[in-house]
């Protein structure tokens, strides 16, 4: 595994995966401006609860950084991530006739509440670079599917079209860039060992990535069905 680009590596060893997220039906929709403000709904109130727990661990990973560069850059990433990107949502909510106590007590689902119990879980118990190899996926899934919806041209519908704009704005992708290249930097001086503990928490989050869209379409598994963790509290990647 070449430790100097070990991000492209890690998302070629979850390439079936990463492809799922990125042609997954409601992706899909939200481009061509078929998605159902159910399903935006849907996402909406999950995302909301999802960026919570995300922006814990963004930083926890930014408490937890070996350099003070380092560390500002996540815990920018964090407050972007409670001020800008989840801003968005409140407003959808209100658009959807949601009032922002609807919002905020929303229950996660499953699949939200297994996703950000791993990061947490890989935030307290496993090591920094671990940690911030499972943060990728959903930062750079999301800013290559802004990038696909901004080539075909952003959904005519507002609603749809707040969502992706959001994900195709350019400072969201250098964002995604920058945590690429801390990955890799972390891959080039990591012993055997780290490595395949980063490869795992890549794959392992990228499936829950893609199980999260398949929840907010309504493909996803009923309430009570979320797999339990195993010892250590790290949930199980599904293939």
């Amino acid at each position: 595994m070449g430790a100097r680009r070990l991000s492209e590596a890690l998302r070629r060893d979850s390439q079936e995966v990463w492809d799922a997220c990125r042609a997954h039906p409601f992706v899909r929709a939200l481009g061509d401006g078929t998605l159902s403000h159910r399903a935006l709904e849907a996402w909406v109130r999950q995302d909301y609860r999802f960026l919570e727990g995300y922006a814990r661990a963004l930083a926890l990973a930014g408490a937890r950084a070996p350099d003070l560069g380092t560390a500002a850059r996540l815990v920018a990433a964090a407050h972007a991530t409670l001020d800008g990107e989840m801003a968005l949502h409140p407003g959808l909510a209100a658009a959807l006739g949601l009032g922002p106590p609807e919002l905020a007590a929303t229950p996660p689902g499953p699949v939200t509440a297994a996703y950000t119990d791993h990061l947490l879980c890989l935030a307290a118990l496993g090591g920094f670079a671990e940690l911030v190899a499972g943060l990728l996926p959903c930062l750079w899934s999301y800013a290559e599917i802004g990038a696909d919806l901004a080539r075909a041209g952003l959904p005519a519908d507002p609603l749809l079209h707040r969502v992706a704009a959001t994900y195709a704005d350019p400072h969201f992708h250098a964002l995604a860039a920058w945590a690429c290249t801390l990955v890799d930097r972390l891959g080039a001086g990591a012993d055997p060992m780290t490595r395949r503990a980063m490869q795992r928490a890549f794959a392992e989050c990228l499936v829950l990535e893609r199980r999260f869209w398949d929840q907010v379409y309504g493909g996803g598994e009923p309430p009570g069905s979320g797999r339990p963790p195993e010892p250590g509290g790290r949930y199980p990647a599904r293939p």
